[in-house]
């Protein structure tokens, strides 16, 4: 069975870290999204859709313990902190 592409997005853009105190919060995962999807060059799906997704992937924004990982998540800080580069 094929992964969705929120699945995927999980997969290669996060990483769960249940000894963290910190939670990436809902404007900073959807945001990794979208610059996991640059990457890819994929269209971003609907953001209800994303939402959706990560209800059923018990992914809680606001609860600890889920880290950002990988190129997407470079280009996230990099694009959120324009002052770095």
């Amino acid at each position: 069975m094929a992964n969705s592409q929120f699945d995927q997005f999980l997969q290669e853009a996060t990483t769960r870290d249940p000894a963290s105190d910190r939670s990436l919060g809902r404007n900073r995962l959807y945001g990794l999204y979208t610059s996991w999807c640059f990457l890819r060059q994929a269209a971003p799906g609907p953001e209800d859709d994303f939402w959706a997704a990560m209800k059923e992937n018990q992914i809680n924004p606001n609860r600890a313990g889920l880290r950002m990982k990988g190129p997407a998540a470079a280009d996230y800080i990099l694009a959120s902190y324009p002052g770095l580069v």
